[in-house]
């Protein structure tokens, strides 16, 4: 099985990645981990409070969870769906919550929609690149098809002898 990480902003646009990837690993399971980022507050009250946290899941649209059962129950070889937060801003905390996770790979975040959300958000891309986690991307069909090429030869003139 093969764990894949996605940073968001869980918009509908984050989740049109879901039907390309699971056909590029179309022989197993896949489960997705659809994380936003947060740097960590330097408020006492804010640390204590962080398990009791739900005031990001306010950011994440009915609309977003029903497209995600969609695709669970459309996609056979999707295994789970899961949707985290991550608070930290050091690769050690980023390096502890992918072993959590059991992550195998991260999309690229330029495949995905992953603008802040609010004024604690990070960019995602900062902490995969120190990672070292191997990024994947989207093999991206072409639906036009290529202009067929046009050749022109040259008619040789036979001169009559």
């Amino acid at each position: 099985m093969k764990t894949i990480l996605i940073p968001t902003d869980f918009s509908q646009r984050s989740l049109d990645c879901i039907p390309s990837l699971c056909s590029q690993y179309d022989t197993q399971k896949v489960s997705f981990v659809f994380v936003h980022m947060f740097k960590l507050s330097d408020s006492i009250g804010d640390l204590l409070m962080l398990s009791r946290r739900s005031r990001e899941f306010e950011n994440i649209s009915d609309d977003f969870y029903n497209k995600c059962t969609t695709y669970k129950a459309q996609l056979p070889n999707i295994e789970v769906i899961k949707i985290e937060f991550f608070y930290g801003s050091t690769i050690s905390m980023f390096r502890n919550f992918l072993e959590n996770h059991e992550v195998d790979c991260v999309l690229i975040p330029a495949d995905c929609s992953c603008s802040k959300i609010n004024k604690s958000s990070i960019d995602p891309a900062i902490l995969i690149e120190k990672s070292a986690l191997p990024v994947i991307s989207i093999n991206r069909t072409q639906l036009e098809k290529p202009a067929r090429e046009l050749r022109i030869t040259p008619e040789l003139q036979l001169a009559q002898a």
